[in-house]
Formats: C-alpha cells, sequence, structure tokens
C-alpha cells in the first residue's frame, strides 16, 4: 500500500537524519509535545513508551535535547531521563547530560528578580478569586487559569497584567492558558536552539513543539539552514484545539497531538 501523503513527507523530512543520525540532532518541546496537557503542571509525565523511545534515540543520535518552559530541573523530572540535553526557561537555564547544576544564561546577570519583583506586587486576593495560580520558575514567572470558575474573566485580568508588565519594562509572553512574565534580556527558545546545536557536530536537525515560544525554535532552524550551519530540517507542529495557528503556519508538518509525535519518534527510530 503506497504511504499516504503526510506520511511520505514525514519520511522525506526525516530521510536526512536517519541517514546519519551520528550528525543529527532531535530537539523537543515537554508540556503538548511529548507530555499530554494536563489540568496541574506538577502532573505532568511523559508516557513510558515515550521515554524508552527517547533514550533508544539517545544512543542513536548526535543530540536529543528538550526544550521547556519549566526550569530545566523540573523538566528533566517529568521525562524522566538524565542522558538527554535539557533547556529549561525558555532558554535561561541549561542542563546537559550528567549535569547535577543548572547552567544558567549570562545574559541573566542582575535581573533575576525584574519578573518575580513585579508578580509580589499584584494584588493576590483579585488573583484568587480569578482563579490565576502562580507559578515561580526563577527569573520567569507564570499565571495558569486553566481550570478557572471563568476562564473568559481570567483571561481578560491576564491582559492587564501583561499590558501592565509592559509598560515596566517587562516581557509578557502568552501561551496555551497561561502568562509568562520575563525580564528584558534577549533569549527564547530559538537562541536556545542556535546555542545548542553548534555545540555538537550536527548537520541535520528536527525540532516539535505545539506553542507560540516553539516558532523561534522553528524560525531558529531556518536560520542556521540558510546561514549554512544545518544541511536539512524538519519542524514538526503538534497540534490541538488550543494549538495557536502560527505553529503549524510555521512548520515544515503537522501532527495531532502527542500521539502523532510519538509517530515521528518511531519514524526516526527505525
Amino acid at each position: 500500500m503506497p504511504a499516504t501523503p503526510d506520511a511520505q513527507r514525514l519520511d522525506d523530512l526525516i530521510a536526512p537524519l536517519r541517514s546519519d543520525p551520528g550528525r543529527s540532532a532531535i530537539l523537543t518541546d515537554v508540556d503538548g509535545t511529548i507530555a499530554p496537557i494536563v489540568s496541574e503542571p506538577s502532573e505532568a509525565t511523559v508516557p513510558e513508551a515515550t521515554r524508552e523511545l527517547l533514550r533508544l534515540l539517545a544512543k542513536r543520535y548526535g543530540l536529543v535535547g528538550c526544550l521547556s518552559g519549566r526550569r530545566a530541573l523540573d523538566a528533566r523530572r517529568v521525562v524522566g531521563l538524565d542522558e538527554l540535553a535539557y533547556s529549561g526557561n525558555h532558554g535561561f537555564e541549561l542542563l546537559l547530560p550528567g549535569d547535577t547544576k543548572v547552567r544558567p544564561d549570562p545574559s541573566l546577570d542582575g535581573h533575576e528578580e525584574d519578573a518575580p519583583r513585579f508578580v509580589e506586587s499584584l494584588d493576590r486576593s483579585e488573583l484568587e478569586r480569578a482563579g490565576i495560580t502562580i507559578e515561580d520558575k526563577g527569573a520567569i514567572v507564570a499565571l495558569h487559569w486553566r481550570g478557572a470558575p471563568n476562564e473568559g474573566a481570567a483571561e481578560s485580568l491576564a491582559h492587564e497584567i501583561a499590558n501592565e508588565a509592559e509598560w515596566q519594562g517587562l516581557v509578557p509572553h502568552h501561551g496555551r492558558k497561561v502568562l509568562e512574565i520575563r525580564p528584558d534580556v534577549p533569549i527564547n527558545k530559538g537562541i536556545a536552539v542556535a546555542a545548542l546545536i553548534p555545540a555538537r557536530p550536527i548537520d541535520a536537525a528536527l525540532y516539535g513543539g505545539d506553542d507560540r515560544t516553539d516558532v523561534d525554535a522553528f524560525t531558529a532552524l531556518r536560520t542556521l539552514e540558510d546561514d549554512g550551519g544545518l544541511d536539512a530540517i524538519a519542524r514538526i507542529a503538534v497540534a490541538s484545539d488550543e494549538s495557536p495557528p502560527e505553529v503549524s503556519q510555521a512548520a515544515d508538518l503537522t501532527v495531532p497531538g502527542p500521539e502523532g509525535f510519538v509517530r515521528v519518534l518511531e519514524a526516526l527510530a527505525e
């Protein structure tokens, strides 16, 4: 039976990686890509079958890593594999295989408390009434409203907070029912990708992600290819009802949810 157009497209995209795995990188977002989205972030986990695929790929490919909005150590906990590289807090933290301590990005020096100080000034009782919870991620603070009694009202309040944060010189970033308040320093998943890949002899790279922050990683791969730093790239959008349309628009291929991305990993393991 001939392959479906999407299956053929996937085979074409990953052929350069499979032909020379030792000089290829597999990079992926965590939540919504390899770990299904759950109402409580602390309960997220990578399914065991996916974990075993990643373990197998780490033995075969030159670089396998996870880029996450979570702190690097928390991303490692969710994934459950010490042998991968982790870029946490959208690139503010790096945890290489075997590392026991996180390596902070030097650009953070002097800005570690900018976002926490702003969030500390907010009216906590107003946040609680709206059902917005605070996640302390060090230099970044996230406000979540998934599961709030009125998610629309909570989102409206989050937009007001975002405007105030921007006025105070911080960087608000909207995700899937979450607002992140970040310090105004030049870092994102794209910069993290551009830092990870040249550290190894890599000729081809794949990245999978489901949210706006992952578009930066897609853009970085395209730039590396255009500049001659990579010979081939594959950008995989992991779609859901909540995925922003720009993720698929920036990708080479869209797959349905974490289950669809598992099929990408399986194809890479063949």
